[in-house]
């Protein structure tokens, strides 16, 4: 990941599943990027427990507010939802939010703790729109909306991550309940992926049987700013940092 940092020129990064509390991912974070001369900011919301979750908002600009957390404090949700407010160029707000949804599996209460999640989002993101000038939702949401976000996407229909009621919240966040536009999606077109995770087993990676499970979820104003997405699929297995590769937007801010 480091190689990766120090040669994209990102302005703003948004981490999931960090795993590691704030001194540490400062300490790794500013290691990785010494050669560069940046002095990022970074604020991270830690999970409840020691090891898990984590998300975190690493920019070159300084936020001007950072805020932690939605939903009502269950603590198997902490460390998922970060969002930090930085002012444009022409004095609007671009509320950044990165997201780490549940991986659920059916049957269980991780499941429940996903679907309660996804109902927290559901209120979330249209009083985030209301209020605020433009909003960037970033994460891995661990849900393929759409048969094309899924390779084998017959085999997962009764899966964590490809249920057809997981599915209906996206509907709603990328319909016109919620108004957001699926940014990766609305360049890229109707095609298979691009997938942005590759299971560790079997030949999954060099097959390409991968799933679209990471999001770039803007307003429309901001959304027609998008102008570029890249999936950074790492050219080999054994050049993998992470099962998921960074999915990358570049956006013509003001």
């Amino acid at each position: 990941m480091g190689e990766w940092l120090a040669e994209r020129d990102v302005d703003v990064l948004a981490l999931q599943e960090v795993r590691a509390d704030e001194a540490i991912l400062t300490k790794l974070i500013t290691e990785m990027t010494a050669s560069t001369g940046v002095d990022w900011h970074i604020h991270e919301q830690e999970a409840a427990a020691k090891g898990r979750a984590g998300v975190a908002i690493v920019s070159r600009s300084a936020p001007t507010e950072v805020r932690a957390g939605i939903g009502e404090a269950h603590p198997e949700d902490q460390g998922r939802w970060v969002e930090a407010d930085f002012t444009l160029g022409d004095g609007s707000i671009l509320t950044v939010a990165s997201v780490y949804v549940h991986s659920g599996e059916v049957g269980s209460i991780k499941q429940d703790h996903k679907m309660r999640f996804l109902e927290y989002m559901r209120h979330h993101l249209p009083e985030l729109a209301r209020t605020r000038d433009h909003v960037l939702v970033v994460g891995d949401l661990n849900v393929g909306h759409t048969e094309l976000d899924i390779k084998n996407w017959k085999g997962n229909v009764k899966n964590s991550g490809f249920l057809p009621e997981e599915r209906a919240f996206f509907d709603g966040y990328f319909g016109e309940e919620g108004g957001y536009v699926d940014v990766a999606r609305s360049l890229a077109g109707p095609v298979e992926g691009p997938y942005t995770w590759w299971s560790y087993r079997g030949k999954a990676f060099d097959n390409d049987t991968g799933w679209r499970i990471d999001y770039q979820m803007a307003t429309p104003a901001l959304a027609a700013l998008a102008h570029n997405a890249t999936v950074d699929r790492a050219l080999d297995y054994s050049l993998r940092w992470s099962d998921h590769a960074p999915l990358v937007v570049d956006y013509r801010l003001p």
